[in-house]
């Protein structure tokens, strides 16, 4: 069985809700799944698991959430080169770019993104929802 982790910081809730369908889609796939905060999550875990999902909604400029999420991404990334994993995230305006810019950089450090990225505006509708489980899906099946 898979061991996939779902790591997530949320502001408003939205980014949680979508972490829940995430992990949903993982479990339905047949993986053993773990949810947690971006605060409880570091580096020395990456290895724990097969494939990882982190959720973040955009922040300030379109930029990942800097106080906890992004410091606790950064200091993963060494780690996470060659893991499957999986993006996703939450917001209330601007175009995606935060996420566009997110994508590109766990590329460039070697990271295999097992699928399209997630985004919603605020909280996730129904299709929202559905991307978010085929998400948790491929973090099951492709790792």
């Amino acid at each position: 069985m898979k061991k996939i982790a779902v790591v997530y910081w949320s502001g408003t809730g939205n980014t949680e809700q979508m972490a829940q369908v995430v992990a949903e889609g993982a479990k339905n796939a047949g993986a053993e799944v773990e949810i947690l905060t971006c605060d409880k999550f570091d580096s020395s875990k990456v290895s724990s698991f097969d494939a990882i999902g982190f959720g973040c909604p955009s922040m300030g400029a379109e930029e990942l959430e800097e106080v906890e999420f992004e410091p606790m991404f950064t200091s993963c990334i060494p780690a996470l080169s060659g893991k499957p994993i999986a993006l996703f995230g939450s917001y209330d305006w601007g175009d995606g770019e935060w996420m566009r810019n997110w994508e590109e950089d766990c590329k460039n450090a070697g990271m295999l993104l097992v699928a399209d990225s997630v985004i919603c505006v605020e909280t996730p509708d129904e299709k929202a929802k559905e991307e978010c489980r085929t998400l948790g899906e491929a973090l099951a099946v492709k790792s």
